[in-house]
């Protein structure tokens, strides 16, 4: 099972022109929006495509070639930006700027959605990929972490705690630390006794890596129950992870203006981090504030 964990490379890799299989959704991967009109304008300025949002990703393939795809995983993404940019089946419009770094290579990609007013592009993209840098405590392993709180582990959300296991040696040091194991279904953590701050959080999702951390229980029999627990956990896990990363689409809302007579075109805006109704001719956000205030 521990292969399966090996193999993740979605949200770590840009990646083009991927096989079916590939565009497919791993185990504990989940499909969190679909966009039908979505043009590839930087790199297939021109072709209709579709836009598949995931927990993990975001796969654009040609409608007309699905051969003609690209996946962009969010541990990739250095900076998300709305400009405006020029396609060939909208104009000038507002798009979506996305600048990733893949194996020490940069790239640049620019999407925009070919549905007038529709800002589902930005919201969607933005919110997943929020989502998924804030859930990194299930995905990567933390050191002196705020992770203990009244001699008790901080939950995170769908975390469930499995054993406590008192007198664990961590073997970092020449003298060892004596501290404390939880075991819950996403992870291994360990604090020491006397200071709860020097701690290590270990995801199952680091386990099959290259970091090595040692760890002495006694008696041995102890030691074997708890390594036979953590393998047990480790198994359920790698069959369906849980990466953390949950976000729901919601309904979009619009503050009416009572003197207009239709919607206005949605745009994205950066101060705000929301699409919003396209403003009059000569007014800010600064504006609106005043006339609510």
């Amino acid at each position: 099972m521990a292969a399966s964990l090996d193999a993740l490379w979605e949200d770590r890799d840009v990646r083009f022109d991927i096989t079916a299989q590939q565009m497919k959704t791993r185990p504990g991967e989940v499909l969190i929006d679909c966009l039908d009109s979505i043009e590839d304008t930087k790199g297939n300025n021109g072709d209709r495509g579709r836009l598949l949002v995931t927990n993990l990703r975001i796969i654009w393939h040609s409608v007309a070639l699905p051969r003609v795809n690209l996946s962009v995983g969010y541990n990739t993404i250095i900076n998300i930006t709305a400009r405006t940019a020029q396609s060939r089946l909208k104009g000038l419009t507002e798009a979506l700027y996305i600048l990733t770094k893949s194996n020490n290579t940069r790239f640049e990609f620019i999407f925009t959605n070919l549905v007038v007013g529709s800002p589902r592009l930005f919201t969607s993209v933005i919110a997943v990929h929020r989502a998924y840098e804030t859930s990194k405590m299930y995905r990567d392993l933390k050191l002196r972490a705020a992770l203990i709180q009244d001699k008790q582990l901080r939950l995170l959300p769908r975390e469930q705690v499995y054993d406590k296991i008192n007198g664990v040696w961590n073997l970092s040091s020449d003298q060892g630390n004596l501290g404390t194991f939880f075991i819950t279904n996403v992870r291994i953590v360990w604090h020491a006794n006397i200071n709860e701050s020097f701690n290590i959080s270990m995801p199952y999702l680091q386990i099959s890596g290259g970091y090595v951390l040692g760890f002495k229980i006694d008696p041995v029999e102890k030691l074997q129950d708890a390594l036979k627990e953590i393998n047990s956990l480790h198994k359920v896990y790698s069959s369906n992870p849980i990466f953390g990363v949950d976000y729901e689409m919601e309904e979009k809302a619009y503050f009416a203006d009572g003197n207009k007579q239709q919607d206005r075109e949605a745009v994205f805006s950066e101060e705000l981090g929301l699409a919003i109704e396209k403003l009059k001719d000569g007014f800010t956000l600064q504006d609106l504030w005043e006339v609510i205030n």
